[in-house]
């Protein structure tokens, strides 16, 4: 707009001032030297215009180019931010995993040491019994499937693979009472057996020094 009226100003200028009459004017040069000035100034017009509008372009261009960098630039920090993010939320899963697998390993090692303790308490406990069925061997039938029965009774198996922690404390308890109460009751037995040896053998002494008089006696 701006060059389209310049143009428009310098092509509807107003005409010159009339040259008295007498004088000789060459009204062909004056004319084409007009016209030439007002192409030169067209064309310096049109200059600073394409001039003008070049800067304004180049200007858009590195304003588009500081916007686009400034952009990358925040994209850039972002994807960083973000990286670091990441590395933090893989670093804290990995370790929460280190954590439950080492507390499930040192829980199943527990587990099996209490399990190995409660087999070997009921091994003892089993081969006790045999020595028991040993020894009393030599007893009457009736006798001895009578205290087998009993024992029998006694001896359950353990049956403690599904049990849990709690459970298994509760069950080693358990076995910890039945075995203190057959030591109190195998002690109770070896006590009553001496008294009985010795008041026997006590006995058996009175027995022979009576006899001895006796036959003394009667000599």
């Amino acid at each position: 707009p701006f060059v389209i009226h310049m143009i428009w100003s310098i092509l509807h200028r107003p005409s010159a001032p009339k040259i008295p009459d007498g004088e000789k004017v060459d009204f062909d040069d004056i004319q084409k030297k007009r016209q030439n000035k007002d192409l030169i100034e067209l064309q310096a017009l049109i200059d600073a215009h394409f001039e003008h509008r070049k800067k304004e372009e180049e200007e858009l261009i590195a304003l588009k180019e500081r916007i686009e960098k400034r952009r990358s630039e925040r994209a850039e920090q972002q994807r960083i931010r973000a990286d670091k993010e990441k590395e933090r939320q893989t670093r804290r899963e990995e370790e929460r995993l280190r954590r439950e697998e080492a507390d499930a390993k040192r829980k199943a090692d527990d587990e099996a040491k209490k399990k190995s303790v409660l087999s070997g308490m009921g091994s003892n406990y089993s081969s006790y019994l045999q020595k028991a069925d040993q020894k009393r061997g030599g007893k009457k039938q009736t006798e001895r499937e009578k205290k087998k029965k009993i024992l029998a009774e006694r001896r359950k198996p353990l049956n403690i693979d599904h049990l849990n922690e709690d459970k298994l404390r509760e069950k080693a308890k358990e076995l910890w009472e039945v075995m203190h109460t057959l030591e109190s009751e195998k002690f109770d037995h070896i006590e009553k057996l001496k008294r009985q040896k010795y008041e026997v053998s006590t006995f058996h002494s009175g027995q022979s020094g009576t006899v001895k008089k006796s036959g003394k006696l009667n000599i």
